[in-house]
C-alpha cells in the first residue's frame, strides 16, 4: 500500500493508493478455484477486467508441489482512495468505475430519509462529476449499520437511495440516463460494526457510474 499527500489545492482529502495486479493464485491439494462471485460487494460492482495471458500449468518452470494445482486466474481493478479527513465522504476510482460514498450523516438526520441542508451541495458536485464522465449508467445504493432489525435497515436504506436519485435526477435533467437504485440495509458493511467509528461508515449512500471519459 502507497500513501501519497495531495497537493495543498485539495486540503480537505487524504489518500491511499492501492495498486493490483494480476493475482495467478496456486491452489493447493484440497483448495478450490476462486469464483466470480465476491459476497463483499453488491451485485453488479465486481471487478470487470479478465485474465490478459494464459499459464500452461505443465510448464516445469512454475515448480508447483506435487498433487498441486493453478487455481482460475483473477485479475483486480487498480485502485485509488480519496477520503476526506472527516471520513464524511468516500472516493473511489478503479479503470471501470467511478464510486463515492456518502456518510448518512452528512446527507440526513438520525434515523430518518429526509435530506438535509448539506445533501444537495454534496449530490450536486457528484452529478458534475457524472456529466464529465459523460455516463448514462448510475448506480444509487443504501447501505445501514447493523443496530436495530434487519428490515427496519432494508426499508430505511432504500428511502435514502431514493431521496438521493431523486436529487441526481433533478441535476442531471437527462431522460438518457438509467439508474439502478436499492436497498442493502447492513449487507455488506465496509467497517467493524462492534464500534460507533465502524457504523458510522457501514451508514451510507453510494453513487457508482462507469467510467467513460477518455
Amino acid at each position: 500500500m502507497t500513501r501519497t499527500r495531495l497537493s495543498p489545492a485539495q486540503p480537505r482529502f487524504s489518500t491511499v493508493v492501492t495498486t493490483a495486479t494480476v493475482l495467478l493464485a496456486t491452489s493447493l491439494y484440497g483448495a478450490t478455484a476462486a469464483t466470480a462471485d465476491d459476497p463483499s460487494v453488491p451485485p453488479g460492482t465486481e471487478a470487470t477486467a479478465s485474465a490478459p495471458v494464459e499459464l500452461d500449468p505443465n510448464d516445469p518452470d512454475l515448480k508447483l508441489p506435487d498433487g498441486a494445482t493453478l487455481a482460475e486466474p483473477k485479475v483486480l481493478d487498480i485502485k485509488q482512495v480519496v477520503e476526506e479527513q472527516s471520513g464524511d465522504e468516500r472516493r473511489e476510482d478503479t479503470n471501470a468505475e467511478v464510486t463515492f460514498a456518502l456518510q448518512a450523516e452528512v446527507l440526513f438526520g438520525k434515523d430518518s430519509a429526509k435530506l438535509g441542508s448539506q445533501a444537495k451541495s454534496r449530490i450536486g458536485a457528484i452529478a458534475g462529476e457524472i456529466k464529465n464522465q459523460n455516463a448514462t449508467r448510475i448506480r444509487v445504493f443504501g447501505f445501514t449499520d447493523d443496530l436495530g432489525s434487519s428490515a427496519h435497515g432494508d426499508v430505511l436504506s432504500r428511502k435514502r437511495a431514493n431521496a438521493v436519485h431523486g436529487v441526481l435526477g433533478q441535476e442531471l435533467n437527462d431522460p438518457g440516463v438509467m439508474y439502478e437504485v436499492r436497498g442493502y440495509g447492513e449487507q455488506y458493511p465496509i467497517a467493524d460494526n462492534s464500534t460507533e467509528a465502524g457504523r458510522k461508515k457501514n451508514r451510507r449512500v453510494e453513487i457508482s457510474f462507469p467510467r467513460t471519459a477518455s
